[in-house]
């Protein structure tokens, strides 16, 4: 299992990043703010658009560090990744099965019904933890159903439609969760390009960190993050990583965003409005959820089919190891990751 190292997150826009000796250096109006050998870390993301030395690039490529770099409201820009790692059969069975429309389905249907039963364990929770509410109950039963379709789904267009339908009725009762700062933190549905409101500025977010992380956690064991099995190959996109966060976005991504907004770490003031309709975090919000994100990296958990205490920093590495074995065939198949 590879050990969980740190990413170094640099979320001021007007950083720039090289070499000196090992170490990475960040830099700002060409004054050193901040260095740390590259062997202690895994990954650097980037917010901004000033960029790296080619040095440093050299640097992170011959440490097997990935390079993310975002733009300052979080959008991907682009990843650079050192020589390809891993066993060339493995990749070469990856791209068997996504151009197998049954197989890929096959996958396919499995992270979608692990995100849906994860999205119904959440809502569970909330009824556990606060008592009964008839929207979230509701919710809840509807999205039993979908889960059986899901696994039942005999095309990708059908099991998208029965995510989308499972996605509404989730965001549809998220305003309920909120428990504090509803005024502050109103909630009306799922939108991005640009976020509308703060709820939605903070899950894209988490969910472009999420996907960053599972993309290097796919490359560490071989496979070929930007060839996946239901979302569709596009230049620049890491369609697997896509598919394999989904059904850890409710556990890793919604859960932070929740406990940020009703433990009150972010506020109003953390939100700045860009343009007409757009809403996105400031530098020192951003900086409030990557602390938060990091510290919940490191609380541990019993992994359920691994039956191992791990990192929750590692559960990406974990479901991509057995995401790996199972296109090897050294398991009967993939064990979605569910929370109980």
């Amino acid at each position: 299992m590879k050990k969980l190292l740190n990413v170094l997150y640099v979320t001021t826009p007007e950083s720039y990043l090289s070499k000196d000796g090992q170490n990475v250096v960040v830099s700002v109006e060409k004054e050193e703010k901040f260095r740390i050998p590259v062997i202690n870390i895994e990954g650097i993301v980037t917010f901004g658009y000033l960029g790296a030395s080619p040095g440093l690039m050299k640097l992170c490529a011959d440490n097997g560090v990935s390079l993310t770099f975002l733009s300052p409201n979080g959008r991907f820009i682009g990843r650079m990744q050192g020589p390809t790692r891993g066993n060339v059969l493995l990749r070469k069975e990856q791209y068997r099965i996504a151009d197998d429309e049954g197989r890929s389905l096959h996958f396919a249907r499995l992270f979608i019904a692990g995100k849906i039963q994860n999205y119904r364990t959440t809502l569970q929770r909330f009824i556990r933890d606060n008592g009964e509410n008839d929207g979230v109950e509701a919710a809840v039963n509807s999205m039993e159903h979908s889960k059986k379709w899901a696994l039942k789904a005999t095309s990708a267009s059908q099991l998208i439609g029965i995510e989308g339908d499972a996605a509404n009725a989730y965001f549809g009762v998220f305003p309920e969760l909120i428990l504090h700062q509803k005024e502050d933190f109103a909630f009306r549905g799922r939108n991005r390009h640009p976020p509308k409101d703060k709820v939605n500025a903070m899950l894209s977010f988490v969910y472009t960190l999420l996907a960053n992380e599972t993309a290097a956690a796919l490359e560490t064991v071989g496979l070929d993050p930007y060839v996946g099995f239901l979302h569709t190959l596009r230049p620049g996109r890491t369609s697997l990583a896509l598919d394999l966060m989904e059904e850890m976005r409710a556990y890793l991504g919604d859960r932070l965003v929740l406990s940020l907004i009703n433990r009150k770490q972010m506020t109003a003031k953390d939100f700045v409005v860009q343009g007409a309709e757009g809403i996105v975090m400031s530098d020192e919000g951003r900086k409030t959820l990557l602390s938060a994100w990091q510290k919940r990296k490191k609380e541990t958990i019993v992994h359920p089919y691994l039956e191992e205490k791990m990192e929750l920093g590692l559960l990406p590495y974990a479901q991509a190891m057995l995401l790996a074995k199972a296109i090897r065939n050294d398991i009967d198949d993939y064990p979605v990751f569910t929370i109980r």
